[in-house]
């Protein structure tokens, strides 16, 4: 073996590699405008956010992971149901390629917890961003707890594994 070779075949392999990150979806929309603007005026819209995580497999150790982020503001102009207006709707998918060499007991929660760790800070400026764009203040995303998260899907598959093996 030629040394090149040798110092090579003793390079230790990385745990993570990110391949790429893309916008898989983006989609920006204000359903109500114009109007929407003027009764922003007097009343502070309300935002709800949900996010998810996924993740499937390419080929060998190339995993996509794409990081699902949806905010809908609204606006309540009274007391029924009928007085509340949409302001925005912004829904992104952002993905990346990674190549993992970990332990195969650890890929689930590297792709799902530290994988979109590495997308969400992206993420959130492509979503300030299309908000900003879109004539509104943008809109900045507190960071997200990915560990809560993660164990939250964990105990939810395990309560359904239970619940279909008493069946």
């Amino acid at each position: 073996m030629s040394e090149n070779q040798n110092a090579e075949a003793q390079q230790p392999v990385p745990p993570l590699v990110i391949n790429g990150q893309y916008i898989k979806d983006l989609s920006f929309e204000v359903p109500a405008a114009p109007g929407i603007f003027a009764d922003l005026n007097n009343t502070a819209p309300e935002i709800n956010v949900h996010v998810d995580v996924s993740a499937q497999t390419l080929h060998n150790n190339v995993h996509e992971v794409v990081l699902t982020i949806k905010a809908v503001s609204t606006l309540k102009l009274g007391d029924k149901p009928e007085d509340t207006r949409p302001v925005f709707m912004v829904d992104l998918a952002y993905a990346g390629l990674f190549t993992l060499n970990v332990p195969e007991e650890h890929i689930q929660g590297v792709l799902l917890v530290d994988c979109a760790h590495i997308l969400f800070p992206f993420a959130r400026n492509i979503i300030a961003n299309a908000t900003r764009d879109g004539a509104f203040p943008p809109l900045l995303l507190q960071p997200i707890d990915f560990v809560q998260l993660f164990n939250m899907r964990m105990a939810q598959a395990s309560a359904e594994a239970n619940a279909a093996q008493k069946n």
